[in-house]
């Protein structure tokens, strides 16, 4: 069994060999916490989270690291706008995203440290980058110099001459103006924190550097995020870390966006679609599926009526866990998954394939409850059970109980109404008037109803909206 990873370093498929055997260690790039998460966020923790839960399975012991950035530029600009503490709205997006991650099934980080937190472990770090030469102080500014380390842009494959680096205001002092800062001299009315330099707080970049050396030591497996952190956030990381003496992580891995009308799902162009309201419109359960069922690498073009597919083929799987529960009682997952799904999900968290197994495998369990092989329905579920339980997607799992009824208060009423109808149904075929019988089906169709006829008697189940 080999695990393989495409880093993005390499650029290529690389067998996983971790640093210490038995061990992973992961770090991911998390929220910024200047607004509530949309989807394309929470993609991100959801991908990692699959890698996570795949290396559970294969038996390694994970320690997965999950940062918060609780102070940015971005932060310092809502609290300006809003007139509200830049702490205030920091924590209140930070339960946003923690609500989200749960809503969709993620399992909590090993540790999730803050930015604020971390300020003296950034102040030694930019201690030593200036004694060895790799930055320098300018106006209560600490920049990088990108000049000092040969490895620089080796992740994102550009050329120096032609760099254009990202600044922001007051960035004053550079001696190139490549270089990237690591603190920001204070200006009035900014939160700010006491350094040898004076005061002033962390740049983006700096505060992931210093928390992964915190958390995971001078080097670990595996470093995660979106691909458009690779320049210019991931590269400054490896900069700072590695010029500080670290070894940094040895494999990059970053997933694809969600999109919209073809671009980026962001904040700033006003086309995100906030976790909270689809939590709302649909079931977590089916948003985990549309997020996390496509290749972590592709992009995911955003539309209801992928949504609505992505409803329906979990529908399918879960009629199907059911009907056999229904059929044999309680069924146990597997201990181990079939080989090709295996095989998929360790060839670089072939995800897409892995799902082409389940369904496989469902077809194959809905042909032995037709055929009334009760064994063999339930070997198949307990397959789809182990399957769907490395995805996160079991809906027997003890963290979707009482969800998939969309409002499990009201499910014995309409169970009741429900089953009113039908026997009216099953009275009119009993006297074999097709007519009204068929009319009675149609009419709980049409209300979002699916009726299924079994030996046991008519049963009902929510249908795609």
């Amino acid at each position: 069994m080999t695990i393989r990873l495409h880093d993005t370093n390499a650029r290529q498929i690389r067998d996983f060999v971790p640093l210490t055997a038995g061990c992973v260690s992961i770090y991911l790039c998390g929220a910024t916490v200047q607004a509530a998460p949309h989807i394309g966020h929470i993609r991100s923790g959801l991908n990692f989270d699959i890698m996570r839960r795949w290396f559970e399975y294969r038996g390694y012991d994970v320690t997965f690291i999950r940062n918060v950035t609780d102070i940015d530029d971005k932060i310092i600009k809502k609290s300006e706008e809003q007139g509200r503490p830049w702490w205030a709205i920091g924590y209140e997006n930070e339960r946003a995203f923690n609500a989200g991650y749960d809503a969709l099934g993620c399992l909590p980080p090993t540790y999730e440290p803050r930015a604020t937190g971390h300020i003296t472990e950034m102040v030694e770090m930019m201690r030593g980058l200036i004694e060895r030469g790799h930055a320098y102080e300018a106006d209560g500014n600490v920049y990088f110099d990108v000049r000092s380390y040969e490895g620089y842009l080796e992740l994102s494959h550009q050329d120096l001459d032609d760099l254009r680096q990202p600044s922001g205001d007051n960035e004053t002092g550079k001696r190139d103006k490549r270089d990237f800062a690591m603190w920001k001299a204070a200006k009035p009315g900014e939160p700010s924190w006491e350094t040898p330099w004076g005061r002033g707080r962390p740049g983006w970049h700096l505060e992931c550097s210093a928390m992964a050396h915190k958390y995971l030591g001078s080097a670990f497996d595996i470093h995660g995020g979106g691909i458009d952190l690779i320049f210019p956030h991931h590269e400054n990381e490896i900069a700072q870390a590695k010029a500080f003496g670290d070894d940094f992580a040895k494999y990059w891995v970053h997933n694809g966006w969600v999109t919209l009308s073809g671009e980026k799902m962001s904040k700033s162009l006003g086309n995100s679609v906030l976790v909270s309201e689809m939590v709302k419109q649909w079931r977590p359960i089916v948003l985990r599926y549309y997020l996390g069922t496509p290749h972590y690498r592709s992009m995911i073009e955003y539309s209801e009526e992928s949504l609505r597919d992505a409803e329906s083929a979990f529908a399918r799987i879960e009629g199907f866990v059911q009907r056999v529960v229904e059929k044999a009682g309680p069924v146990e997952a597997a201990a181990e998954v079939p080989p090709a799904f295996a095989e998929a999900m360790d060839d670089d968290l072939g995800v897409p394939q892995a799902l082409a197994i389940i369904h496989t495998t469902v077809r194959q369990g809905n042909s032995a409850l037709a055929a009334d092989d009760k064994e063999a329905a339930v070997a198949r579920l307990a397959e789809v059970r182990a399957m769907l339980g490395v995805l996160g997607l079991d809906p027997l799992d003890p963290h979707w109980a009482g969800e998939s009824d969309r409002g499990e208060d009201l499910h014995g009423v309409v169970d009741t109404l429900v089953r009113l109808v039908l026997d009216q149904r099953q009275s009119a075929r009993a006297r074999k008037d097709w007519p009204a019988a068929d009319a009675i089906r149609d009419q709980l169709n049409q209300s979002g109803l699916v009726i299924e006829d079994s030996p046991s008697g008519p049963r009902w189940t929510l249908g795609p909206r």
